[in-house]
Order: C-alpha cells, then structure tokens, then sequence
C-alpha cells in the first residue's frame, strides 16, 4: 500500500562540503518520501581546508554509489593510513596513529599487553601493517581474506575540499536536488509554533519548508541565530582558536600516504599531501602567538614553494547544546566545532547526516527523534573532545606557555577517568558506538610515553621462548607485508 502521507519539505541552507554531503545523502536515501532543496550564495566562501578524512568517508562515498578512481580524480585525492604526529609527547618524539591495529589479540588479550610484557622497547607501530606501509610510502587496499595482515587496517583520503562540494553538488542535482543561489534577507517563523517557516531570499523568493538543514557555517543563521541555541565553550581545553593556511607545490619524489601534524610552539602544523599540491596549516592559540608571528613561522616551515600567502581563520572550540531544535537541524560547523587535529570535520558531518535519515521526520518530528538524534551527536562531540584534549594533556613540553598550559590543565572528568583506567591497568574504556576505539587510544597513549603500571595478568600466561618467537615472526610478517605493496603514487597512478 502506498505511502499516503505528504512528502517532506527539506531545505538546506549553505553549500560547502556539509550542504553538499547533505543534499547528496537525502536524495539517494529519501527521494521518495522528501523534496529538497539547498539555498547557497556564491558571496560566500568555503572554509575549504579540510583536506583529510578518516577511513568512515569511503563508506559514504560507496553508500552512494560513487566510483572511487572518479571520486579521487576529481578531488584530486591521495591516500592516507593514518597522521604522523611529531613532537606532541616531547621534542623529537614521533609517532603514527594508524588506521589500523597492532598486532593481533590472544586468547582474548589485547596486544599491546603483550607488548607491555616485553617490556615496551620496540615501537609498537612495528607491529601495525598501516604504520609500516606508511613509514614505506606504499600503499594497497586491504584484503579482507587476510585480516591478520594485508586486511588488519583501514584507509582515508586526503583531497581538495574546495572540489569535494560542487563534485557532490553535481551529484545531488543530478538527483532532483534543486539549487538556488541566493542570500537570506529574513527567516519567517510560524506564529503560533515557532518553528521555521520559510526564508526569505534576496532575489525575492520565499522558500517554506517542513525541516531546515543548518549549513551555514559559522555563520550559523538558522540554530544559532534566529533560534538562539546557547554554545558550550570548550577553549579552556582546547585553546586554539585560529588557523594560518597556505598550500605549497609539491616537491619531487614520493607522496606520503599520511597526514603530518607537528607541535608548534603555540600550537600544531599540518601538512597534507594531495596529487596537485600540498596543503598546509598552523593550527595556534592567538593568547600564546600573535597572528603575524604565526603566518611567518607557517611560511618558514613549509616544504615547498608557497602558491599563496597564507590566509587566517579563527574559530572557537565548542558545539551547541542541541544540533536539532524545533524543526532546524545543524549540521558541520553550524553545529560545532573541534579543531582538525584528528580529522574529525568531515566525520561529524557524516555522523550528523547519517542519524538524521536513521531518525527523519517523514510523518512529523517528534520529540524522540530530536532527543535521540541530539544525545548521539553530543556523544560524537564529547568523544572527540576528550581524545583531542589527550593529544595536549599528554604532553611532557615545558618550553613554551602553550605547552606548560595544556600540560598542567585541569582535564573533563570523562578524560581523567579513562587515563586512570589506563595508568592502573593498562585497559581502554569500551564503548559500541562513537569514534576512536581501543587501537587509536594506545596509539596516542604509548606514542606520547604514558605506560602503564600494569598489564592484564594474562599476558604473562605464554612461555617467555614462545612468546619472543611469535612476536619477532609476526613483526617480520608485518613488515614483509607493507614492503610488497606498490608505490603509494603507484597505486594512485592506477586508480585512474
């Protein structure tokens, strides 16, 4: 029998990556029961300097239906095992947050037990198929019949985002998305409600709707302006609250398959390598650095010839209290903010359409629906919060103001909790849902030298012999592994 209820009214306001993944998502998974449409001017740019993902944006391009050779190529992608973090635990430190595991679990202990047990003198990443193909420049796509090895990681990309929203945009409109480019002027309520009517558009237009998508950005038109959503201010922890980009040519020879991001003194850089260019960035906190001091360390860092100067961004750390109030929906920055210390951005716009189809309002939003959709998304954002705070707090620096703050600051709770479990016993707090599980928690904990005092006592059950045997013959393994993969500009070489 066929659905008798009235289509629902989507309208989006904002482009940008966030709009666009949007538009694309609801009109792949809910044309039959929804009309949307996205409002965008061209007056207003993009952030566009989020230009690495995690490994959760190749389900999200698959779901779609999208080729990944034609996705990459017009994105001019390349491939990323995970972020090389430089400097963070102390200077000269280095390590690699893969997107991967470590070793291999035994009689259900985790490895890094057994790495404890050995005594923790060689990096546990030597153990991680994903660090060694990264440390290599190679690169393959997993093989799911071999999880121990050739399938035991995972794989993101790092593109051009000032591509990634008109290549979707191409997408949804192909799709029946309607496009208007215009300029809100006014937001019309329903007086006895308070919901959102309609916009009002410079060119005249009035644009109703049934359910507003938020993506305007910083802006923040809708959610945080016209209905006054109230913001949780997280800078005390995470103090940076500007950004100096500017990207580089590329230099010769091969292109890492990962992300760098290196401490600075008031703060971190990233540099990301795409097919065309290299991205870079100093991520700092303006109490500690003045604006110009940043953009001149910026330009003495970067490997390459400068192709701009560098351009500044200033944001807060934080997010609303709630991402869906009444009938509007924040989605992205309108909804929050964390820094893109672990590439987090284009996830949460992810994580934000993906419960707003699971919960969308096809015969009227109810009250459950917001509640659940904004319990999950606020669980996403204190997840992250604290795995970022971590990166900071764990953190033996004393040579800069910056450093000795984030070194000594009082922690969330949640935060302290999980360090204690960890400093006793070596454990990771488990969760089922939510971003950053078990192996990404070790990676940062060990990278940055807090070890435990102990490890789970079923460690020591194996034989010492034994246990040295198998350890050294799956750290061969691992290497062998990474070292018979192709090129990483290879293996983009024939993704075209």
């Amino acid at each position: 029998m066929a659905d008798a209820r009235p289509r629902t009214r989507v309208v989006i306001l904002g482009g940008g990556t966030a709009g666009w993944m949007t538009a694309a998502a609801l009109a792949n998974d809910l044309a039959p029961i929804a009309d949307i449409r996205l409002v965008e001017s061209a007056d207003i740019g993009i952030v566009g300097v989020g230009e690495a993902t995690l490994p959760h944006i190749r389900q999200f391009v698959q779901h779609l239906g999208i080729d990944e050779g034609a996705f990459m190529a017009a994105t001019h992608a390349t491939f990323k095992l995970g972020i090389a973090f430089e400097g963070f635990g102390a200077i000269g430190d280095r390590y690699i947050h893969p997107f991967g595991t470590f070793g291999r679990d035994l009689a259900g202990v985790a490895f890094h037990h057994y790495w404890l047990r050995a005594g923790g003198r060689v990096p546990i990443g030597q153990w991680s198929v994903a660090v060694a193909a990264a440390e290599a420049n190679r690169f393959a796509h997993p093989n799911p019949a071999d999880p121990e090895l050739a399938g035991s990681y995972g794989y993101a990309y790092q593109f051009d985002a000032t591509r990634f929203g008109p290549f979707l945009r191409d997408y949804a409109v192909a799709r029946g998305v309607a496009r208007t480019e215009a300029t809100v002027r006014s937001v019309e309520r329903d007086g006895t409600t308070g919901d959102i009517a309609a916009l009002h558009l410079d060119t005249g237009e009035r644009i109703a709707g049934d359910l507003f998508v938020d993506c305007s950005g910083f802006r923040n038109l809708l959610l945080g302006g016209e209905l006054d959503e109230a913001w949780e201010d997280w800078s005390g922890w995470l103090p940076c609250d500007s950004a100096a980009a500017m990207p580089c040519a590329s230099p010769e020879g091969a292109i890492e398959p990962y992300t760098r991001a290196v401490a600075m003194p008031a703060g971190w850089r990233w540099r990301i390598p795409l097919r065309h260019r290299v991205g870079n960035g100093y991520v700092f906190a303006s109490d500690h650095v003045s604006e110009d001091e940043a953009c001149e360390a910026l330009i003495a860092a970067v490997e390459g010839e400068p192709l701009t100067e560098p351009r500044v961004l200033r944001f807060r750390a934080g997010r609303r209290r709630r991402s869906w109030v009444r009938n509007v929906v924040g989605v992205g920055l309108a909804s929050g903010f964390l820094e893109p210390l672990e590439s987090t951005s284009i996830y949460l716009v992810q994580a934000a359409i993906t419960r707003l189809i699971e919960l969308f309002p096809a015969g009227g939003i109810a009250d459950a629906d917001r509640n659940a959709f904004n319990r999950l998304v606020d669980m996403e954002y204190d997840r992250i919060r604290d795995f970022l705070i971590l990166h900071y707090h764990a953190t033996r620096r004393d040579d800069s103001t910056f450093w000795d703050h984030v070194r000594t600051m009082a922690v969330p709770d949640s935060l302290a909790e999980k360090l204690a479990l960890w400093r006793a016993t070596g454990r990771v707090a488990r969760y089922g849902e939510g971003l950053f599980l078990e192996p990404s928690w070790v990676a940062v904990l060990i990278g940055q030298g807090i070890l435990p005092d102990a490890y789970d006592p079923r460690a020591a059950i194996p034989d010492d012999a034994a246990m040295d045997r198998a350890m050294q013959d799956l750290r061969a393994r691992v290497g062998a592994t990474a070292i018979a993969m192709p090129e990483h500009r290879a293996s983009l070489a024939a993704m075209r």
